[in-house]
C-alpha cells in the first residue's frame, strides 16, 4: 500500500499533475514534491493546483534529498525530473548535470533508505534514438540504428543505466521505466509544441518522418497506475496510430517550408539562439527519420490503453492552441477518426 509519495520535477507542467492527481488520493497519506523552484501555482496564478502537495525547495544534485526521503519515511518515487532542453540562463553542462546527476544522487538516497519501496522513472523513446537503420517499430528490448550520442536522448541513456543497476542492488524494490512518445495536449510546452506553434513549419527536404505522442491525460494516468501498483520493468508509453509530419502540418493549417538538412540545423541555431525553438541535433534526427514504438507490453501488464490515440492528442492541441487551421469542428473530428487513427 502506497502511503508517502515524493515527486521529482513538479514545477513542470506533467510533474505538478502528477502531485495533484495523488494528492487528491484518500488511500496516499502525504505527497511531497521537490523541485530548484516552487511550482507555478504557488509563485503566480495559473498553474495546476498542487492539492495537500507539500513543496520542499531541494536541487537533486545536493545530498540534500536523501534527508528529505529519510525525514518523511517515504515508500513510493516518482521521478519525473529530466529536462529535455537545456534550462534558461544554463547550457548544456547544466542540463547533464541536472538529469544524470541528479539522478544518481536520487537514486543514492533510495538505495540507502529502509522505507522506500518503489520507483517509477520517466524516460523517453528518444533513447531509440532516429536513424534510417532503425527497424519499423521498436520494442522495448530492441536496439537502436545509432545509440544517442548527445543531447536528452543520452542523458536519458545513462539514466536508464542507473535505474537497471539500482533495480539489481535493491531487488526488493519494484522498479517501473516509462519511455513516453512526445508529451502533448493543451497544457504541454516543449520544442516540439513549440515547433507546431510556428506560422511556417519548416522541415527537411526529402523526408516526412512518421511521429507518435501521448496525450498529458493518458500521461498522468499510466504514472499515477505505476506510482500506486506494482509493475516492474521498462515500458513504452504511445498513444495508438501515428501521423507524418505532413500530416499535422495538414491538421494545423501551417505552411511547409521543405528545407536542406543544413539550412534546418542553421534555422535551429538560430532559433534556439533567440529563445524561440530548441531545433537540437535530435529535433533534426527526428524530422528526418521519425520513431514508432510498440506498447503491446504496457496494455498486457496495466489491462489499459491510452484514452487519446496520437492523431486524437495532437487534435486536442491544436484545439486548446486554436490550431486547426480554420477547419471545421466536424472535419477535425472525421480526420481524427481516419485511417491514421
Amino acid at each position: 500500500m502506497t502511503h508517502t509519495v515524493l515527486v521529482t520535477g513538479v514545477s513542470r507542467h506533467i510533474g505538478a499533475r502528477v502531485a495533484s492527481v495523488l494528492a487528491a488520493d484518500p488511500d496516499i497519506d502525504r505527497v511531497i514534491g521537490v523541485d530548484t523552484v516552487p511550482p507555478p501555482s504557488l509563485s503566480r496564478d495559473g498553474g495546476v493546483p498542487l492539492g495537500r502537495t507539500e513543496f520542499v525547495r531541494v536541487d537533486l544534485r545536493s545530498p540534500d534529498i536523501a534527508q528529505v526521503i529519510a525525514a518523511a519515511d517515504i515508500d513510493t518515487v516518482v521521478h519525473m525530473s529530466l529536462v529535455s532542453a537545456p534550462p534558461r540562463g544554463g547550457g548544456r553542462t547544466l542540463m547533464k548535470e541536472h538529469n544524470v546527476i541528479g539522478t544518481m544522487q536520487l537514486l543514492g538516497a533510495c538505495q540507502r533508505s529502509a522505507t522506500v519501496r518503489r520507483v517509477v522513472v520517466r524516460s523517453t523513446t528518444a533513447v531509440y534514438g532516429s536513424s534510417p537503420r532503425d527497424p519499423a517499430v521498436f520494442g522495448e528490448d530492441s536496439e537502436p540504428g545509432d545509440s544517442p550520442a548527445r543531447g536528452y536522448a543520452k542523458d536519458a541513456s545513462e539514466v536508464e543505466g542507473y535505474v537497471r543497476g539500482f533495480a539489481r542492488r535493491r531487488r526488493d524494490v519494484t522498479v517501473s521505466t516509462l519511455r513516453f512518445a512526445n508529451f502533448m495536449g493543451p497544457g504541454v510546452d516543449s520544442p516540439l509544441t513549440r515547433y507546431f506553434t510556428q506560422p511556417i513549419l519548416p522541415t527537411v527536404f526529402g523526408f516526412d518522418p512518421r511521429l507518435q505522442f501521448v496525450h498529458e491525460d493518458d500521461a498522468v494516468e499510466v504514472l499515477r497506475r505505476m506510482a500506486m501498483e506494482d509493475h516492474p520493468g521498462t515500458f513504452n508509453v504511445a498513444g495508438d496510430g501515428v501521423l507524418l509530419l505532413s500530416q499535422c502540418a495538414r491538421r494545423a493549417g501551417l505552411l511547409s517550408l521543405p528545407v536542406p538538412s543544413s539550412a534546418f540545423r542553421l534555422l535551429g541555431d538560430l532559433a534556439r539562439g533567440a529563445g524561440l525553438v530548441d531545433f537540437s541535433p535530435e529535433q533534426l534526427r527526428l524530422m528526418c527519420h521519425g520513431r514508432v514504438v510498440d506498447t503491446t507490453r504496457l496494455a498486457g501488464r496495466l489491462g489499459w490503453i491510452p484514452a487519446f490515440s496520437t492523431p486524437a492528442a495532437f487534435e486536442d492541441f491544436l484545439r486548446a492552441r486554436d490550431l486547426a487551421g480554420g477547419l471545421p469542428v466536424a472535419m477535425v473530428d472525421l480526420l481524427s477518426h481516419g485511417v491514421t487513427r
